[in-house]
């Protein structure tokens, strides 16, 4: 039954795929924002839910207007479909992203920020991009933990990339990502260790009834009276709190 599900998934998953690639090219360029956020989300939607079959539940109040960074736990490739289905997002991911087959062309092509920490000037170089999209009252989504975890534990935050949204006094919104299968937690969907991005795609399309619950946590209180470094460990710090205290449990 795995092989079947995961090959009649898979004949819907390669054509959305490309089918994706093709409104980049020629529909997302025109309609940058409006309506191509609604096409982002629509698409994101169709995506998961019937190509991967994978069923989103949003808990809580997503900031849906104006400028927010929004701050997740991260366990595979889908979070970041996933949390465009609630609001088109300009993601921050590792240079890797990018060469995936299809899927890291069209993180490329919807604006996805690429990050090489091996590069000095990184960070700084993708916090000016951030900055841009926030004037423009875009939502940036950034998963702290710097790489995929089992689902079920949270690494510490770490703090470069929350400048932008502290100096701006952007909305911080911390995003807890639950995935379940068969009402339990699941690890089913964990990208990690040394799994190739294909035997990644093999257990999700393959497993049935996966559940993801996406938690949107209340907006953190902007710290005050402090200088610009200890205000952006302090968020980081509060942020990774309020997602741990959902993802631990």
């Amino acid at each position: 039954m795995r092989f079947l599900r995961f090959t009649l998934r898979a004949m819907l998953l390669v054509p959305w795929l490309m089918s994706g690639l093709l409104t980049v090219a020629l529909l997302y360029p025109v309609f940058m924002a409006g309506r191509g956020e609604g096409i982002v989300r629509g698409w994101s939607r169709i995506l998961m839910r019937w190509c991967c079959g994978v069923r989103c539940e949003v808990v809580g109040q997503p900031l849906l207007k104006g400028p927010v960074l929004w701050t997740s736990n991260h366990v595979s490739w889908v979070d970041i479909f996933i949390i465009n289905s609630v609001r088109a997002s300009i993601f921050i991911a590792k240079k890797e992203v990018r060469q995936w087959p299809l899927i890291g062309w069209l993180a490329a092509g919807v604006g996805t920020l690429f990050i090489d920490r091996g590069y000095r000037q990184a960070v700084r170089e993708v916090g000016q991009a951030v900055e841009i999209h926030f004037r423009r009252g875009r939502s940036v989504g950034l998963f702290p933990e710097g790489t995929t975890t089992d689902g079920m534990r949270l690494l510490p935050f770490r703090s470069g990339l929350f400048a932008p949204a502290v100096d701006a006094g952007v909305p911080v919104q911390p995003v807890a990502l639950v995935f379940m299968q068969n009402g339990r937690r699941s690890s089913r969907a964990a990208f990690t260790g040394d799994q190739s991005l294909m035997a990644n795609i093999w257990c999700i399309l393959s497993t049935p009834r996966m559940f993801v619950r996406i938690e949107f946590l209340p907006v953190l209180q902007m710290p005050e009276d402090a200088d610009h470094t200890v205000r952006r460990a302090q968020i980081a710090r509060m942020a990774e709190q309020s997602v741990r205290q959902v993802v631990e449990v």
